[in-house]
């Protein structure tokens, strides 16, 4: 008997369960054409959105297009680089702030160097004053322009480190590709001035350094050369006969000046080669792969996407509509739930 009186309760289960289902569909069925102009219409209008959108002037267009301008850049984060790192961060004084950022002096990173850098108020206040970014009509009538700005920038900058590849990648985003070119191109050479000043690359400070050496020493071997031609010329013309002594003594002189400067010539020129050769065989600290370009193709809208998502919401709201306006019905044909919402007693 027991067993009997399960299987008939699970069958009555099924039943309901059935009858729940074609309940469902029916209400489907009954406000169908409302269900079917609610999504059409939301589809016509996601379509006219997006036309209308296309044919305003980006500048005042509620959905612009939008370009991407990216650069990428080769960060070495070495152990020997890393070190150079913590103590150029210490000694230029941005350990503070450094820290802040959760950048570690003691074992820091130079790709979570440039991060920061490209978050900080120095490097968005160059881009706000190489741009005129306060000029911007947004910002025309803003409480706090500066702040304001920044934000204005960091909404459309982005930087990102692929830790795998050590590969630093920036981007700027904006209704105007070649803007975006611009502004990318003078962060990269940003970021590689503010590594050369903060003197990471040690090799490449030595090397500009030798290079600086090099040329004053080669110019003053020019000057102690052309000076000795000099005293030949005015003593084959017999201009300083009288005064012989002298003059052997200052070219004597001179003539030791000459080889001496050579020698420090040869010594700077013998390690410059040296460190050319050292810097191929190692990978520099920062070195930039690709410069930005003017985008040809949109980053953003999708429009058919927007439309895809528009449409499915609206279906969406239509089924609940459907639903809620079959509940209200039901309510407003039951006497009693109806005496109960009004407060009212049947007799």
């Amino acid at each position: 008997m027991e067993n009997t009186e399960r299987i008939d309760e699970a069958v009555q289960d099924l039943k309901d369960d059935e009858i729940s289902l074609i309940d469902l569909f029916a209400v489907l069925l009954k406000y169908k054409r409302m269900i079917v102009v609610i999504v059409v219409a939301a589809m016509i209008f996601a379509v006219g959105i997006s036309v209308i959108s296309l044919m305003l002037p980006a500048e005042k267009s509620f959905l612009p297009n939008k370009y991407k301008a990216s650069a990428h850049m080769l960060i070495n984060d070495t152990d020997s680089s890393s070190s150079s790192l913590a103590s150029a961060i210490s000694s230029s004084g941005l350990g503070g702030l450094a820290g802040l950022a959760g950048i570690s002096t003691g074992g820091s990173s130079n790709s979570s160097l440039a991060i920061y850098l490209v978050s900080s108020n120095p490097f968005l206040d160059a881009i706000v004053k190489e741009f005129n970014i306060l000029e911007k009509p947004e910002l025309a009538k803003s409480k706090f322009p500066v702040s304001d700005s920044r934000d204005m920038v960091k909404k459309q900058f982005s930087a990102e480190t692929d830790d795998e590849s050590g590969v630093f990648t920036i981007s700027f985003t904006d209704i105007d590709p070649v803007f975006a070119q611009k502004v990318v191109d003078f962060s990269v050479d940003w970021i590689s001035d503010k590594f050369d000043a903060l003197g990471i690359d040690q090799n490449k400070i030595q090397k500009e350094n030798l290079e600086k050496n090099i040329d004053l020493s080669f110019k003053e071997i020019q000057k102690l050369q052309e000076e000795l031609d000099n005293i030949a010329t005015s003593v084959s013309r017999g201009q300083s006969a009288w005064n012989i002594p002298s003059i052997t003594l200052t070219t004597t002189k001179v003539q030791m000046e000459l080889s001496a400067q050579q020698e420090v010539y040869k010594q700077l020129k013998t390690q410059y080669e040296l460190l050319k050769v050292q810097m191929q065989s190692e990978s520099p600290v920062f070195q930039i792969l690709e410069r930005p370009e003017i985008a040809d193709k949109k980053a953003s809208p999708s429009r058919g996407k927007l439309c895809i998502i528009i449409t499915f919401a609206a279906g969406f709201i239509a089924i609940f509509v459907a639903f809620l306006r079959n509940a209200l019905e039901n309510i407003k044909n039951d006497p009693e739930t109806m005496s109960k919402l009004t407060g009212s007693r049947r007799k």
